[in-house]
C-alpha cells in the first residue's frame, strides 16, 4: 500500500517509458525508416519488443540504439503531463532519474531540449547501464519509492526495501501485483 502522499524527494523515476515516450518514437521510426507501419502501443506486450512484434532484431536494435545515443534527433517526446508535473515537483525537491541507459549525456541533452531552464538544476540523472542493478543506485540516492515501466525491475525493487510503483504500459500488464499509476496526473495526486 502507498501512503496518502509521497514526499517528492523520496520518489525516483525511470526515464524511458515513464518520463519519455520511447514507444511512440520506436513506432514512428519503424514506420518512417523501415516501412513497418501499423504498429500500435498495445501491440508491444513484452518489454523485449522482438518477442511480441514481427520485426528483425537488427531493426529493433538499430532503432533503440539511435534513441539511446541521440534522443533529441530522434524526436523523443515527453509522456503527457511529465514536464508540468516534474516542474511542480522540482519546486519542492530534487528529482532523481535512474535509467538503465549506459550514458547520461543523451538524457541531459533531451532534458535541456524539453524542460524549462528553471527546472533543470533540480533534476539529477543516474545512468547505470543495467536494468537489474537499479536498487543499488536508488538506495544510494536515498529514495524510498520508484516509478518504472518494466515490471521485472519493479518486482526486484520490491525485494530490496524500495516501494515500486509500476507506470502502466501494455508491456507490463498482468506481470505483477504492485501499485500502479496510469498517468502523470496520478503521479501529481500522489506527490502534490
Amino acid at each position: 500500500m502507498l501512503p496518502d502522499k509521497i514526499a517528492p524527494g523520496l520518489l525516483g523515476f525511470d526515464f524511458d517509458g515513464v518520463i519519455a515516450d520511447t514507444a511512440e518514437t520506436f513506432i514512428r521510426l519503424a514506420c518512417e525508416e523501415y516501412e513497418l507501419c501499423g504498429i500500435c502501443p498495445e501491440d508491444i506486450t513484452n518489454f523485449e519488443v522482438e518477442q511480441c512484434l514481427d520485426i528483425a532484431p537488427e531493426i529493433v536494435n538499430d532503432i533503440f540504439t539511435r534513441v539511446l545515443l541521440d534522443s533529441v534527433a530522434t524526436g523523443l517526446k515527453p509522456m503527457p503531463g511529465a514536464v508540468e508535473v516534474i516542474g511542480e515537483m522540482a519546486d519542492k525537491a530534487h528529482i532523481t532519474v535512474v535509467t538503465a541507459r549506459p550514458v547520461a549525456d543523451p538524457v541531459h541533452d533531451w532534458l535541456q531540449s524539453v524542460f524549462p531552464k528553471s527546472t533543470l538544476p533540480a533534476i539529477r540523472v543516474v545512468a547505470m547501464g543495467a536494468h537489474d542493478d537499479k536498487s543499488r543506485h536508488i538506495h544510494k540516492q536515498g529514495l524510498q519509492y520508484f516509478i518504472d515501466d518494466r515490471a521485472e525491475t519493479c518486482v526486484q525493487l520490491n525485494t530490496t526495501g524500495i516501494q515500486p510503483i509500476v507506470f502502466s504500459q501494455p508491456w507490463n500488464e498482468n506481470r505483477h501485483r504492485l501499485p500502479v499509476v496510469n498517468s502523470w496526473e496520478e503521479i501529481r495526486a500522489l506527490c502534490l
